[in-house]
């Protein structure tokens, strides 16, 4: 005689809580662009458009009864922060453009909160205190950027528009698919607004990227058209070359001019093709090369890595200070990239660009010995294994290049088991109006004098 099985009884769905609202007291800002406040019963609510110390009405945007946290809006200021002003875009704000986490707070109180981020993430994730990172606590605005409240820069060299299902060309609300239209962004650089992208029709397209170089006059579109959509005649207000990506294989294909803008940095011009990676702020190629060669201090001959390399910016930077006698190997995993990198870097003779993952092309040169390392890697950071790999080289110093203060943080804690210490840290905004920061850490062997 078999017996029944047990009749399991479904869990009920949980309770949504999207829609819901609390008065809520501000608690410290967070990573992600977001403070951190609790519900009278406890609940974590992580509340956008909001600064530590005020009282708000938070309305629930994500979340269920149960759930770890909740995410939530302020959409009512019930006691402000000193460092709040009306955000100068009318298109920031609950429920609005997801591209701008700050728009609310004065641009010094922007930087003390990045600031606070990062000195949070180095001390969960890796035990370090910024004295111990060897940093002041500052995050530095790039040349320029020093604007009054109320004002906002201009930097952003490249942004995406999505598309509305009515050809309107916007920006994507926070954690959406959903578009939110507009006539301006205000943080576009000035080459990407004259362009016009605001206010012409792109029906059948799903997203158009604008790039307006830096040290050059190239602007370049990239189209991307909903499937099986014809590609428009491409007409804007400034002289621009077209690219689209392709629908089965999502490549990036030349339509009319030149398939890659002209960038400008440390001296020296570097193409990039097919929409690649190029730091989006104008001065943040020039900021960052500085920092990184400052802290590495390169010496003829010496024998470099630059991991990550994307086009060579680094690469090219190290080659010019090695000199003939030193040596630099590039590694980058896109094949464009790659062939830019090289195209960029032919007139040196001793650098060599490889394609592939670090990971991978690493261990396969046989290198097990080298004088200085960069690495730049994606916002995943580089993990465990890559840090052990690089602990082993001997490096007298190490760049890490991180535009994720959480990567940062954890790899620097595998760097320290690798036997190596953070001998300075230096924190820049180049993402104004947003919660992202760029990172330089130099490190060196456990041991040496500071």
């Amino acid at each position: 005689m078999h017996a029944e099985p047990k009749k399991t009884q479904a869990e009920p769905p949980a309770v949504s809580l999207v829609g819901e609202e609390y008065e809520v007291e501000i608690g410290p800002v967070a990573h992600g662009g977001h403070c951190i406040a609790r519900t009278s019963e406890g609940q974590v609510l992580f509340v956008r458009h909001a600064l530590p110390g005020e009282r708000v009405v938070a309305r629930v945007t994500e979340g269920a009864e149960g759930a770890r946290f909740l995410r939530a809006d302020a959409v009512e200021i019930l006691d402000a922060s000193k460092d709040r002003i009306e955000a100068p875009c009318p298109f920031a704000g609950p429920g609005r453009c997801g591209g701008c986490d700050w728009q609310h707070a004065k641009p010094g109180a922007q930087r003390r909160l990045k600031g606070e981020v990062v000195a949070e993430q180095l001390k969960r994730l890796a035990g370090l205190t910024p004295e111990e990172a060897g940093w002041d606590g500052t995050v530095m605005p790039a040349e320029g950027d020093k604007v009054p409240a109320g004002r906002v820069p201009s930097w952003r060299t490249r942004v995406q528009y999505a598309v509305d299902t009515e050809g309107r060309a916007g920006l994507r609300k926070h954690r959406s698919h959903e578009v939110q239209p507009i006539d301006h962004c205000m943080i576009a650089a000035e080459g990407v607004s004259e362009l016009g992208i605001e206010q012409r029709d792109w029906t059948g397209m799903e997203t158009i990227e604008a790039i307006a170089a830096t040290g050059s006059q190239d602007r370049q579109v990239i189209l991307t058209p909903r499937p099986g959509a014809r590609l428009p005649i491409v007409e804007l207000d400034r002289p621009v070359s077209v690219m689209r990506v392709g629908e089965k294989d999502g490549g990036v294909h030349r339509v009319h001019g030149r398939p890659f803008v002209r960038e400008r940095a440390d001296e020296r011009t570097y193409r990039v093709g097919g929409g690649g990676f190029w730091q989006v702020h104008p001065k943040a190629a020039d900021t960052l090369v500085k920092a990184v060669m400052q802290g590495l201090l390169p010496r003829k001959g010496d024998m470099a890595l630059d991991l990550y390399c994307g086009v060579g910016l680094f690469a090219g930077a190290l080659a010019d200070r090695v000199g003939d006698k030193g040596a630099v190997l590039g590694i980058e995993s896109g094949k464009r990239a790659v062939e830019d990198a090289r195209h960029n870097l032919a007139d040196f003779d001793r650098v060599r660009i490889e394609q592939g993952k670090v990971e991978s092309v690493l261990p396969r040169t046989g290198i097990d010995e080298v004088d200085l390392i960069v690495l730049d890697p994606p916002r995943a950071g580089a993990g465990r294994k890559t840090v052990q790999h690089l602990s082993s080289l001997g490096a007298r110093r190490i760049a890490y290049v991180a535009c994720d203060p959480a990567a940062l943080a954890r790899d620097l804690g595998y760097f320290r088991d690798g036997g190596y210490r953070v001998r300075t840290l230096r924190v820049f905004d180049l993402f104004p109006m947003t919660s992202h920061v760029e990172c330089v850490a130099i490190l060196e062997p456990t041991g040496k004098g500071l």
